[in-house]
């Protein structure tokens, strides 16, 4: 299915896709664990934590910062400094593809003694970076960006003062900025959205918020102080809902997902597939640490078109390229808007969404906002993930229903976040492990 040699992924049409799949744990929470855990003072241990490339960044950051990081008995130990306890990095500190390191880690260097670099590889250093920059100089930081976009500079500076803000688009990477900054500032900061976004940062800081009409405010007071402890590490719903689209669409199909995180605002996409007609259930419900778990299993059925819009989209935006390819297995005409944020990410989603679908026989139309795709048969073909590994998944997923193989380009963009990915979708499409041509 993927050669290494020309980064390429063959996927070939499947008649079913059975078995249980074991998904990555969940980068967003892995990456605050160990962010929190640097910060803490005390020891913290971390149950479960990805090996993909972007949670690696994190770490690969904090160590340059001189944070002690080990494996014990298959756990990763964090060994706290405590809020002002970090060491200025001899070189950059080098962020790669991963948007939440280096957004979440400003948040923390604003608050330091010393100055700070961090660098992003070619499509991180494409995305704004202004987001974050703008409420971080309101707090009084010294935070220099190279024409909106990284490199970021941060200088030290005699103290930050608590604000409030008001988002002004939905992003939980901006939100956690700001509140970690805010550990560091005088008085309280206060960050206000409009639009729900992922709660992982206030769940895990214990930090409280209060819903007012549909405004949802978080406050953090400065000189709060983060304890060492365990934090277990769910499975990653946004690796999860490529095998809840595939097994949906293709008939005889059942897909198990076990242990897999279900934040209310992350599972989104279980919401949208239901209402399509997919048959989605949750087994074994429970609390790990902060965050709620199941085993979602899923079975094949026959989906229609659906409306897509509104403050649902927050809890679905990275899951929106994979439900795409449903659309285009759906009866109908489903409709996708108020998504205009996807062409900000790794890559133009919007627009590589679009042009993927195309080229494999679909119909769909493309808004400034979001698509609509007519549901219809696909066919094979190649198609370019763009160096995003959410392109990459969900194009492999489509290519199990084309009439012919479809061949994804820079398959090897899943390492981002589901390095296995290529043969957990072999295993449960064709029966087999990770082929190589």
């Amino acid at each position: 299915m993927y050669d290494s040699k020309t980064r390429r992924a063959t996927v070939r049409p499947a008649k079913s896709a059975l078995g249980v799949i074991d998904v990555p744990s969940d980068k967003s929470i892995a990456h605050r664990s160990a962010l929190f855990a640097a910060i803490a003072e005390g020891t913290s241990r971390i149950v479960d934590y990805p090996l993909s490339e972007d949670p690696l960044s994190t770490l690969k950051c904090l160590k340059a910062l001189g944070v002690e990081i080990y494996e014990q008995d298959e756990i990763l130990v964090i060994e706290g400094k405590g809020p002002y306890g970090l060491a200025e990095s001899i070189g950059e500190l080098p962020c790669r593809n991963s948007g939440t390191t280096m957004r979440l880690l400003s948040g923390i260097l604003v608050g330091q003694s010393f100055p700070s670099r961090l660098s992003g590889d070619r499509s991180l250093s494409r995305r704004d970076m202004t987001r974050i920059a703008d409420p971080l100089k309101k707090m009084g930081a010294n935070i220099r960006l190279s024409d909106g976009h990284a490199p970021i500079r941060i200088a030290p500076v005699s103290g930050l003062k608590g604000i409030t803000y008001t988002l002004p688009v939905a992003s939980a990477q901006v939100k956690s900025c700001i509140l970690l900054a805010g550990l560091y500032a005088d008085g309280e900061t206060t960050v206000i959205e409009n639009t729900p976004t992922r709660d992982h940062t206030e769940r895990m800081l214990g930090l409280g918020s209060v819903e007012f009409g549909d405004q949802k405010i978080i406050t953090v007071r400065g000189g709060s102080t983060v304890r060492g402890r365990t934090w277990p590490v769910p499975k990653d719903f946004s690796g999860a809902a490529c095998f809840l689209v595939a097994g949906s669409i293709l008939p005889d199909s059942a897909i198990r997902l076990p242990r897999v995180g279900i934040n209310p605002s992350r599972c989104g996409l279980i919401d949208v597939l239901r209402a399509m007609g997919a048959r989605i259930e949750l087994e074994n419900e429970r609390v790990t640490g902060s965050e709620a778990i199941a085993d979602i299993v899923v079975y094949s059925s026959e989906l229609s078109a659906i409306e897509i819009g509104g403050q649902m989209i927050a809890g679905i935006i990275d899951e929106i390229p994979v439900l795409a390819v449903a659309a285009a297995c759906a009866t109908g005409r489903t409709v996708i808007r108020d998504a205009a944020e996807l062409r900000h990410k790794e890559t133009d989603r919007i627009r590589a969404t679009v042009t993927a679908l195309r080229t494999l026989g679909a119909k769909v139309e493309e808004f400034e906002d979001g698509m609509a795709i007519t549901g219809g048969p696909l066919s094979g073909g190649t198609v370019d993930s763009m160096g995003d590994h959410r392109i990459a998944m969900a194009m492999g997923v489509a290519g199990l229903v084309g009439s012919a193989d479809t061949t994804i380009l820079q398959a090897d963009a899943v390492s981002v976040s589901f390095p296995s990915f290529w043969q957990a979708l072999g295993n449960v499409a064709y029966g087999i492990g990770f082929e190589r041509e």
